[in-house]
């Protein structure tokens, strides 16, 4: 089977192009989600629909000897998947983390169906932005996002009950904005953590008296860390004692650099308490999500995620959801979090029922038969019978991880890090959360780290403060999937707990030298070996023993060097390959041997291959990896 493969790689080439022309519907390209960075020979085997040996040969055209149960990265993996016309991805984080519910094996069945709903670009349609306030505690946060959605809200709806959904959307200048009312930063990562980026633009929000405070900074690192446009919205600007250029040099401080300053971050003053400058910050809003061109395909079934969800009188399990993507229909069959459930009634942020919501919008959802988490991703499927399946799946796999007690999902660990070889050829990154107990054992820590000096790898330092290991801090390293350092400090009451649930790794120093050897042997540990090929023997066939159609054992000589139990083989005939491969057994009178040496005989038994002949020349080589330096 294999032989046609290895003669006419080329002629495969022009099969991809022609279908796409003729039957775009059937030649889609079918997609694989992996749950991590690599996956299993055999694993991978099954969801390609290919017998193990022959995705063995492929690696082995591409100078990469696995075994049947050896791992292969997602690089090599997207490359065999494009010549079998399966597009190879990481799982998307978003249903990653909330959904634990396929695994690698059932991405090839279950969601196939699903995951080859491919967005073209035409599809794409502009979606109204999802704006999150952040800021000190009375900062005016709340009163801000009351008088917008009173003076937009109320202009538009008379007669609705308000309905406290977790979000809402207004209407300005035949444009929409949808705003996430979450309790300030310490939900907005929960969230984050979770998987639900939901966030396109950060709202900060600033007293123009108080300036910048403890909370500000906190939710400056988390806006930051989520990579999201951040907007200053300077408050209280009617009070006397208001002092926007003092406020203005405070973040200037912490490398917040507003326009007025010659930065690229937008500022806006505004008066919960008068309104004044609203107009104008809604307009900013307006400019700046078109200028990030968000766009999601409405004419599809709807994804998104739970805001709020609650147990309400009268109506059983409701949550609040926001869709991503998609148009979410009354009648629709959806899988929220672990639970299943039919689309009874959708309920907007103005009371009113509605027969569909379009992407950005949020919704409270009836029909649910538990009450999910918030956070927790939602998909429409194809019917009840499937979300019914998909939860109980779910579920199952729930009970078995709490059973086993590990129901966190494991974040990254420096020790994973010395172990790890990730597969995109992109510059790593590794990030770190610093904690120490003064001030200039922060700068020294810094300082030393910034001198590790590397083009292969980026060492982000998230945030850097004085004191205990935080709950916020875990919060903040398992949305970034960073790991957090303490020197000479401790952890606060409830940190470990977190870290414990979260899957965080906090690692204590009380010797500098320490701390950044383990943050170098982590950076070293982010890049892929080098593989190089090492001849170690050859030999001559020189009889041919048969003992059945499919079983042949060559009897070599062994010419130069050794051969191993362990080794690849590349089999010529006249010069030309024929076979290249794994050994299947290495024979020296009748019994396994280890190794064969120069001028001894041996029985070769090349894993599925039997078309050799007498006079065939064996090369033995092996492939060594040498791990790479900074």
């Amino acid at each position: 089977d294999e032989e046609p493969k290895d003669e006419e790689p080329k002629d495969e080439e022009p099969k991809d192009e022609e279908p796409k022309d003729e039957e775009p519907k059937d030649e889609l390209k079918k997609i694989i989600e992996l749950k991590k960075t690599k996956v299993a020979v055999k694993e991978f085997a099954e969801l390609l629909n290919l017998k193990p040996n022959i995705l063995i040969a492929e690696l082995m055209r591409m100078n990469i000897f696995a075994s049947i149960n050896a791992e292969i990265d997602l690089s090599v993996a997207k490359k065999i998947g494009e010549k079998y016309d399966f597009e190879v991805k990481k799982e998307d984080k978003k249903r990653a983390l909330s959904a634990t519910n396929t695994s690698t094996s059932n991405t090839g069945s279950n969601i196939s169906k699903k995951s080859i709903i491919i967005d073209t670009p035409e599809s794409l349609l502009p979606r109204p932005p999802v704006v999150t306030f952040m800021g000190h505690v009375d900062h005016g946060k709340t009163s801000l996002l009351d008088r917008v959605r009173n003076s937009q809200v109320v202009k538009g709806e008379s007669g609705g009950i308000t309905q406290h959904i977790g979000a809402y959307t207004v209407d300005i200048n035949d444009g929409k904005i949808t705003f996430l009312d979450t309790p300030g930063h310490a939900a907005f990562t929960s969230m984050r953590a979770r998987g639900a980026d939901l966030t396109d633009v950060v709202v900060l929000v600033v007293a123009a008296d108080d300036g910048v405070m403890p909370q500000t900074l906190e939710a400056i690192k988390h806006a930051q860390a989520a990579d999201v446009c951040i907007i200053i919205a300077i408050n209280k600007m009617d009070l006397p004692s208001a002092n926007p250029d003092r406020l203005k040099q405070q973040l200037q401080e912490n490398d917040i650099t507003v326009e007025d300053w010659g930065g690229t971050i937008g500022s806006c003053d505004v008066s919960a308490e008068t309104g004044e400058g609203i107009d104008t910050l809604l307009e900013r809003i307006l400019l700046e999500s078109e200028m990030l061109e968000l766009k999601a395909n409405p004419n599809r079934p709807a994804e998104g995620y739970v805001v709020e969800a609650q147990m309400e009188a009268g109506m059983g399990p409701t949550a609040s959801v926001l869709i991503t993507n998609g148009t979410l229909a009354v009648g629709d069959s959806l899988i929220c979090g672990k639970y299943w459930g039919r689309v009874k009634a959708l309920i907007n942020d103005k009371g009113i029922k509605v027969r569909s919501a379009s992407p950005s919008m949020a919704v409270k959802v009836l029909g649910l038969v538990n009450v999910p988490g918030a956070g927790d991703y939602f998909e429409v499927l194809e019917n009840e019978k499937e979300a019914k399946r998909r939860s109980e799946e779910l579920q199952n796999k729930d009970r078995n991880l709490s059973l086993q007690g590990s129901s966190s999902s494991k974040k990254i660990t420096l020790d994973d890090l010395l172990n790890d070889v990730n597969s995109n050829n992109e510059k790593k990154e590794l990030r770190i959360i610093i904690k120490a107990d003064v001030q200039g054992s922060i700068e020294a820590i810094s300082q030393s780290l910034s001198g590790i000096d590397s083009n292969k790898v980026d060492l982000k330092i998230l945030s850097s403060d004085v004191g205990n290991v935080t709950v916020n801090d875990v919060m903040l390293a398992s949305a970034s999937n960073a790991i957090i350092l303490g020197f000479h400090t401790g952890k606060d009451n409830g940190a470990n707990s977190a870290a414990k649930r979260e899957g965080v790794e906090i690692r204590l120093y009380s010797i500098i030298y320490e701390l950044i050897q383990d943050v170098e042997s982590a950076m070293m540990g982010l890049l892929d070996p080098e593989l190089k090929e090492e001849e170690i023997g050859t030999a001559e066939i020189i009889e041919v023993f048969e003992f059945s159609k499919k079983s042949k054992i060559a009897g070599c000589m062994i010419t130069s060097g050794k051969i191993t139990s362990k080794c690849s083989l590349r089999i010529k005939r006249n010069n030309e390959l024929i076979f290249e491969g794994i050994i299947g057994s290495l024979k020296r009178f009748q019994n396994d041997a280890a190794e064969v040496r120069q001028g001894q005989e041996c029985g070769i038994r090349p894993s599925n291959f039997i078309e050799f002949q007498i006079g065939d020349i064996i090369e033995a080589y092996q492939i060594n990896k040498i791990a790479q330096s900074l």
